[in-house]
């Protein structure tokens, strides 16, 4: 099995950058049990990483019919304890998305197939509502959009995040969405009738305000000027925006920390967020293969400080660490975010979850359960 825990080393061969594509190789899951290692003899110029000499890489959509919808954790460094995904892998291809390594359960790679292999969950509005028609459900902020963008292109055309907010705005039920998306804009009528019942906040990722940086990195996500735009038009919808700056990458997007707080503020968001960069599994070598490709002469640098921040290593999963790091740095990162946030008058994420108001739910009624003609209902 592969070994990802360990320091990623220089491929033998690392084909070019695929144009509108984050990772650059489909590397190999976890839970293969042979392990294929690409060589480059002379042969195969131009070609791809599975031998195919086409340039682009089509996205495919597959249909599946989710069994619960609702994920929940105890993860004590996230401010939200349900989640919702109505999409497994995420077409805008960010290269650093903890939830690649998802797709190796599914015996597909986190590489390009994450970002081109995509799963949509066409009953989620329908599980939605049967899990909150349930005696024993409890009422609680729903974070929508976490391990793989629910605005993400296929959204426009299949439209099942729309259908979810239908079913949380006719619920009266809290939910919390976050996108680096400008397709959100689509949903201000839902979601601004949701604010103004403290039922709805949304925060809008942006990473860098380099756009060339950003278009590598992000590739099929929204430009960080539109993403501004979308906290803009949010704001003025009276939607409760913050800003997420995650993640930051030592010498790569870390020199705009402080911009993008500004931008973001001046654009109307009310709270910032960060998290410094992750490299669980098969995130590491897919990382390390995107700077190879895009910054070599700094990769050695950007890693050498990961794992100054991560005690040697280059990921840490402690729940204390994963999202901070640790050391000099780290704690240099956490004091320039809390002035800039601060001198800005931007607040905590957290205490916009927290400022959520679920007490108005109510169970969907079109999934109670209908008794036969003459027959007394349980519920």
């Amino acid at each position: 099995m592969p070994d990802y825990d360990s320091h990623p080393r220089q491929l033998h061969y690392l084909p070019p950058p695929r144009k509108g594509r984050g990772a650059v190789t489909n590397l190999q899951g976890r839970y293969e049990t042979q392990l294929r290692e690409r060589f480059d003899d002379g042969w195969a110029d131009g070609a791809d990483d599975n031998g195919d000499a086409a340039p682009l890489r089509q996205t495919g959509i597959t249909e599946e019919h989710a069994r619960s919808i609702l994920t929940r954790n105890t993860s004590p460094d996230v401010p939200f304890n349900v989640s919702l995904n109505p999409y497994r892998g995420c077409e805008h291809g960010c290269i650093y998305c903890f939830a690649r390594p998802t797709h190796s359960y599914l015996q597909l790679s986190p590489g390009l197939d994450f970002e081109t292999r995509i799963f949509a969950k066409v009953n989620a509005a329908e599980q939605l509502r049967r899990e909150l028609a349930r005696p024993s459900y409890v009422p609680e902020a729903i974070a929508l959009g976490v391990n793989t963008d629910a605005y993400q292109p296929c959204e426009r055309r299949l439209r099942i995040t729309r259908g979810v907010l239908e079913v949380l705005h006719d619920c009266g039920h809290p939910v919390a969405v976050i996108t680096k998306s400008a397709l959100v804009e689509r949903d201000i009528d839902l979601l601004a009738a949701m604010a103004a019942k403290r039922q709805a906040v949304a925060a809008v990722t942006i990473t860098t305000l380099d756009a060339d940086i950003a278009r590598t990195l992000e590739p099929r996500a929204a430009a960080p000027a539109r993403r501004l735009r979308t906290i803009r038009t949010l704001a003025d919808a009276g939607i409760p925006v913050g800003v997420s700056i995650a993640p930051v990458i030592p010498f790569v997007t870390e020199p705009d920390l402080e911009r993008v707080l500004a931008a973001a503020a001046e654009a109307g968001a009310v709270d910032a967020s960060y998290i410094v960069l992750r490299l669980p599994w098969e995130v590491n070598p897919l990382f390390v293969q995107w700077l190879q490709a895009h910054f070599p002469e700094r990769a050695q640098r950007v890693m050498n400080r990961v794992r100054e921040m991560r005690g040697g290593k280059d990921y840490d999963a402690d729940f204390r660490l994963r999202m901070r790091g640790e050391g000099v740095w780290a704690d240099l990162l956490r004091q320039r975010f809390e002035k800039a946030a601060q001198r800005l008058g931007l607040g905590s994420r957290s205490d916009a979850y927290t400022a959520l108001d679920p007490s108005n739910f109510r169970p969907p009624p079109a999934l109670r359960q209908q008794a036969p003609e003459g027959q007394l209902r349980l519920f």
